[in-house]
């Protein structure tokens, strides 16, 4: 599916003009990644911001800076270059601006960032004509109360991970799910996925791949004290509250994305729920999931004509 440049703000149709160009990693070949945009922009006269961090990157010292976290302006797209930690990144911090997300693939996996750099500026091109496929994804947000008040707090476009941190002993919590008891257990801990998270974490702990599509939430627990403990996908809705067990002698952290840590502590009620504002993330025409798989998972191939036949 083929969708156009949209302005979520009026629900009109416009075209890209206001780009930001975000990096967070400083390695060589990201620096020549922003600067190869940056020309190419240019010279198609399209009005360029960078990033603070990705403006100290290369030594801007020419174009107009800003703080993720601080957007004062409207944007029409914002293109990312690294790998998926830095999509992850950009994404909580932008997901209330109304703003879609292009990634550009510097770094290792790649399921967010999914333009080759050897084919920057063609793909750039033809989704700034309009030629690119949309996908909606949702956050998860969480809470952490503490007698009654909020003490930390988050958000997360992979997932909500509590674990023990490095410690190497179990925990003990409960879990509920729409003010419903569904289990106690001692592990080392549980990850509360997204679709958009169920490849990364979630798959190394064994929960199963969810297609981006879906309006659903993973529950994968970690290397629980018991056999039977499964992974549980719920509703995209559900609201899931962890109560950390107060005999603990842990002070486990929660942990968004793998990237920022709130640290609990016995007692605590950690709730989890759907973010209300979605981020829109851009691929390049032709973009197919299962495709990603395959190449990033290293699935099988599709069998020749023999093989099918045998």
């Amino acid at each position: 599916m083929n969708i156009h440049p949209w302005d979520a703000s009026d629900n009109t149709m416009t075209d890209f003009k206001r780009i930001a160009l975000v990096a967070n990693i400083e390695l060589p070949e990201i620096g020549e990644s922003i600067r190869r945009l940056i020309s190419f922009l240019n010279k198609n006269g399209y009005s360029l911001l960078l990033e603070a961090n990705t403006a100290r990157i290369i030594g801007n010292t020419d174009l107009p800076v800003f703080e993720c976290g601080k957007l004062d302006a409207p944007l029409d797209l914002v293109i990312v270059v690294g790998g998926d930690g830095s999509m992850l990144s950009a994404a909580r911090s932008l997901v209330n601006h109304n703003v879609p997300l292009l990634g550009v693939n510097r770094g290792r996996l790649g399921f967010l960032t999914d333009i080759h750099p050897q084919e920057m500026e063609e793909q750039v091109r033809r989704v700034l004509s309009g030629d690119f496929i949309l996908s909606s994804r949702f956050l998860l947000e969480v809470s952490i109360r503490r007698a009654g008040a909020v003490i930390g707090s988050g958000s997360a476009l992979n997932d909500v991970v509590l674990h023990p941190g490095k410690s190497v002993r179990m925990m003990e919590f409960e879990l509920y799910i729409d003010d419903q008891f569904v289990y106690s257990q001692r592990s080392d801990g549980l990850i509360v996925s997204t679709p958009t998270g169920s490849t990364a974490y979630a798959l190394s702990g064994g929960g199963p791949i969810m297609h981006p599509n879906l309006d659903a939430i993973v529950l994968v627990p970690m290397n629980p004290h018991t056999l039977t403990s499964r992974p549980i996908v719920v509703g995209g809705n559900s609201d899931i509250e962890i109560r950390v067990g107060s005999r603990n002698e842990l002070h486990p952290l929660v942990t968004c994305d793998g990237q920022n840590d709130i640290q609990s502590e016995p007692g605590d009620i950690i709730r989890i729920h759907k973010k209300a504002q979605p981020i829109q993330l851009i691929h390049p025409v032709g973009h197919n999931f299962y495709e990603t798989c395959r190449t990033k998972l290293g699935w099988g191939s599709r069998l020749g004509a023999s093989d099918r036949e045998s």
